[in-house]
């Protein structure tokens, strides 16, 4: 065995231990379900063969119809056995995979940025779903009952043996060939149907993201070249699915020609036995019963065959997807670190893994001290959002430390926190509110169920959400719509405000939240903004110069490095600084 192969073996035994082994009465039931299933038709033909062999000595009627009674006994218990076995077996598909999407989903909400660019939402889904969704027959039927019709060929096999050790052997000999056959093909197609399943995921990239961006297809008359990309992928799609299916023909037609020469062999040599009183009548048919009944696995077999190449073509972009691991990773964890945070930046420098040469942040060196609010500004591209970002451990610097603490305590380095806890302790708003299409409860409280409903009627008071609360029909459990469809973009960011409220984290991050409304719901968004920031340290991202009259201090970055920092009040007093200039000539464009 190479090690190629023993890999794939290794593959498909740990996908079965960790996802099986919670299924083990389910799993243990089929398997025996699965071997009696075996016996019956092992025994059944013999019955027959009793039957006519009887028959043919002119037995007692009763002798007959005990053995007609058995059979039709034994086949109605062999439909039953099978129901069970396909309802064990979908079952036990549908708890395995739907194990496995979960584990792969954590998997993705675990890795990095980096990896998040290098994978559109579609391809993901793809690997989540449409991979996931191959391997249903390998978890429910395909290793038992590919097993199982193994050891039903060998038990046919050796029935025949005993029966005559020549019909044995040729019988024997077309199985091997056919096998070893489909073997050799099999090693062949795997790569074929990996490669239409890499090209699929390619296309289902492509069409999110070209679903996502219909609006600026049409206006900027890109349909052209959207067409053009699409009918690439689909015939590159189209010839791989040809190039894996040219192969798999010669699998779908092995069985026939294994049974050709089967029956050959058996018309020749039975008819030479019977002639010469050899085996009897009820012999001979069963040795052309048993070659009618191994046609059920052997088929079987070409099917589970094919599910098994497509199953390995799954299960190893699904070893690829798992084997990412994440840059950040946790430290031993921060202390509980109450109330305001302060945040020290010590020469920062940033660049991303795709663009190592070229620095996003340069040398960023301040503190912002606990309950103070600090207004970014700077150009789109100057690294206002990675500056905030970092703060979040969504990445870690190249150079540098980025530290947190308290007024009194002491500073810790980003790198000692646990990721989950580090998030309840500062929170981000951005204009983009993420909706989901479950209750206002859960999405105020992101399924926090410690959160008590009294608190979140306060905090629905407080930030400004009452009138629109009690015009709802179920109120907390009224269920709004995915993407924030039917709420207005005001009532998306104070339903934002309310999370941060709700979990009360010691820094809050405002990513321009108010800059796409109109002024008379900017008015209520500004009011909700002075509640939120109230004992609580705040990053105000900015676009527009009114966004930061409440920010203390500003700083102003330009290609990735300080430009100017420092308390707003002393900048606006000071006629040659950049935030002064700003507010003189109210050139807000500037900022863009």
């Amino acid at each position: 065995m190479n090690k190629k192969t023993s890999n794939s073996l290794k593959q498909y035994w740990q996908l079965l231990v960790d996802y099986l082994a919670p299924h083990k009465g389910q799993v243990t039931i089929l398997s025996i379900a699965s071997i009696f299933n075996i016996i019956l038709k092992l025994v059944n033909p013999q019955i027959v063969r009793y039957f006519l062999d009887s028959a043919e000595q002119a037995a007692p009627l009763e002798k007959l119809t005990t053995a007609a009674g058995l059979f039709i006994g034994f086949a109605l218990l062999n439909q039953g056995i099978q129901v069970l076995v396909i309802y064990l077996g979908e079952n036990i598909a549908w708890l395995a995979t739907n194990a496995l999407r979960a584990d792969l989903a954590l998997h993705c909400l675990k890795l990095d940025m980096s990896f998040h660019k290098r994978y559109k939402p579609g391809e993901l889904i793809e690997r989540l779903d449409g991979d996931v969704t191959q391997l249903a027959n390998f978890f429910s039927q395909l290793v038992i009952q590919l097993g199982s019709n193994l050891l039903l060929i060998l038990g046919i096999l050796a029935l025949l043996w005993a029966q005559d050790w020549r019909i044995g052997l040729s019988i024997t000999l077309a199985m091997l060939i056919g096998l070893l056959i489909l073997d050799w093909l099999t090693k062949r197609t795997i790569p074929r149907f990996q490669a239409v399943r890499e090209v699929e995921a390619t296309l289902f990239g492509f069409l999110e993201e070209w679903l996502n961006g219909t609006e600026e297809i049409q206006t900027s008359g890109a349909k052209p070249y959207i067409m053009r990309r699409l009918f690439d992928v689909m015939r590159s799609r189209w010839k791989k699915t040809l190039h894996a299916m040219r192969l798999h023909v010669l699998v779908a037609i092995m069985p026939m020609n294994v049974f050709m020469l089967a029956y050959i062999a058996a018309h020749v040599l039975g008819s030479t036995l019977f002639r010469s009183s050899e085996i009897t009548i009820g012999a001979l048919y069963v040795i052309f019963y048993y070659i009618d009944v191994l046609k059920g696995p052997v088929w079987e077999i070409r099917r589970q065959i094919e599910d098994l190449q497509r199953a390995t073509a799954s299960i190893n972009r699904i070893t690829e997807l798992l084997a990412e691991q994440p840059s950040i990773l946790d430290g031993p964890g921060l202390p509980d670190l109450p109330g305001p945070l302060r945040v020290n930046f010590d020469r920062v420098t940033f660049q991303y893994e795709d663009d190592p040469d070229t620095n996003i942040l340069h040398d960023i060196h301040f503190t912002l001290q606990p309950g103070k609010t600090l207004g970014l500004l700077g150009r789109t591209g100057s690294g206002k959002t990675t500056l905030t970002k970092l703060i979040l451990r969504l990445h870690d610097p190249a150079n540098g430390e980025i530290q947190i603490g308290t007024s009194t305590g002491a500073l810790y380095d980003l790198r000692q926190a646990n990721q989950a806890e580090l998030r309840k302790q500062i929170a981000m708003v951005t204009q983009d509110v993420q909706i989901f299409q479950v209750s206002v409860r859960q999405n105020l409280t992101l399924f926090d169920e410690s959160i008590s409903d009294e608190r979140i009627l306060q905090v629905i008071e407080q930030i400004g959400l009452g009138d629109w609360f009690h015009a709802l029909p179920d109120g907390l459990d009224t269920s709004l719509e995915a993407g924030g469809s039917g709420l207005s973009a005001g009532e998306s960011q104070l339903l934002a405000f309310g999370r941060v409220f709700l979990h009360n984290p010691g820094l809050v991050i405002l990513d321009e939240a108010s800059s796409r409304l109109d002024p008379a719901t900017e008015s209520r968004i500004d009011k909700a903004i002075v509640e939120l920031l109230e004992n609580r340290t705040g990053i105000i991202i900015a676009h527009r110069l009114s966004t930061v009259q409440r920010a203390d201090e500003i700083m102003i970055l330009q290609d990735g490095q300080i430009a100017e920092h420092g308390s707003r009040s002393d900048l606006v007093a000071n006629p040659d600084s950049l935030f002064s200039n700003l507010l003189q000539t109210g050139l807000e464009e500037t900022l863009v």
